[in-house]
């Protein structure tokens, strides 16, 4: 009898440690962090059990939050926006980063074209409708008041398409952007990272029932994630980061280190939310066709202060 009523119990316990992590894919930031906060205990630090998925797109890991097959995800900000108008009640807990570092428009470096109004009635390549790289696509026609074709080729499909010659330039993400320039096959004619006035383009979410009913376990989730983004960029530990970089993107060191320099270190410390940076990435939510987006400022809260876990 004593067992039936403890197993209950036991396995209540387990699940209110228990925090389920989804990234958008593997060869991102978000996925850096997380990785790093498991590695170095920081969950456990927290008296957290961690479980990370890997998606394959942030509209993946959205819907398993809606679907309340994860706690806590890393999207775009816009997405929330958008999702509160479909009945999915999320919001955004800490914001992780205000600007696309790293993101690049490149071409071949043998390309004729060497300004951007050179693209004009051109062949651009993107991930996929409504991605990243189409934002910043459509923020380049906007911004440089030009015209010309937007094809998806997917992220596997971007540097093989344009170094065959099948698109004139594409809309690109770190750490490919640095590896083609460092191999010296395609160059770059914006960098989205400085052109791109800042904006909240990505944030760690949970729904309104995670944060109602387990808002302690949220807040030690955001300890321990943004403890990852201090063990990461903290230069006595710049070794090891390079080695974490390397391997969990399975690129070089020496790319592991540019994404380190020029993309992790800029990346929110804090996960402060600012209104203008939410209003302007809703700007470019509508840039993409998003129309019924939800008030900016019920798209974020700011009660989760990040206290970051140390290693």
């Amino acid at each position: 009898m004593g067992a039936t009523v403890a197993m209950p119990w036991v396995a209540r316990a387990q699940a209110s440690n228990l925090i389920r992590i989804g990234v958008p894919t593997k060869t991102y930031y978000p996925t850096i962090i997380a990785e790093t906060a498991i590695r170095q205990k920081l969950f456990e630090k927290e008296g957290l059990k961690p479980e990370l998925t890997i998606y394959r797109s942030g509209a993946e890991g959205f819907e398993a939050l809606a679907a309340g097959a994860a706690d806590i995800v890393m999207n775009s900000t816009m997405s929330v926006a958008g999702g509160l108008k479909r009945g999915v009640n999320a919001r955004c807990v800490a914001n992780a980063a205000n600007g696309y570092y790293g993101w690049q428009l490149v071409v071949k470096t043998d390309s004729p074209i060497t300004k951007v109004s050179e693209i004009a009635g051109k062949k651009v390549g993107i991930t996929s409708a409504g991605s990243g790289t189409d934002i910043l696509a459509l923020w380049t026609v906007a911004e440089h008041k030009i015209q010309f074709t937007r094809v998806p080729l997917g992220g596997g499909g971007l540097v093989p398409n344009l170094l065959t010659g099948n698109i004139d330039a594409t809309v690109l993400y770190s750490p490919l952007t640095y590896k083609v320039v460092d191999e010296k096959v395609a160059r770059v004619l914006i960098d989205y990272g400085t052109a791109v006035p800042a904006h909240s383009t990505g944030s760690w979410i949970a729904t309104d029932k995670v944060i109602k009913d387990r808002p302690e376990v949220v807040q030690k989730a955001v300890n321990a994630l943004y403890g990852g983004v201090g063990f990461l960029v903290d230069d006595k530990n710049r070794d090891a980061a390079v080695k974490l970089v390397a391997e969990i993107d399975e690129i070089p060191e020496k790319i592991a280190a540019f994404e380190l320099d020029r993309n992790l270190k800029l990346i929110s410390r804090t996960g402060e939310f600012k209104l203008e940076w939410v209003e302007r990435a809703l700007e470019n939510a509508r840039l993409i066709g998003m129309k019924e987006l939800a008030d900016p400022k019920e798209v974020f809260i700011d009660k989760f202060k990040p206290v970051p876990t140390k290693a």
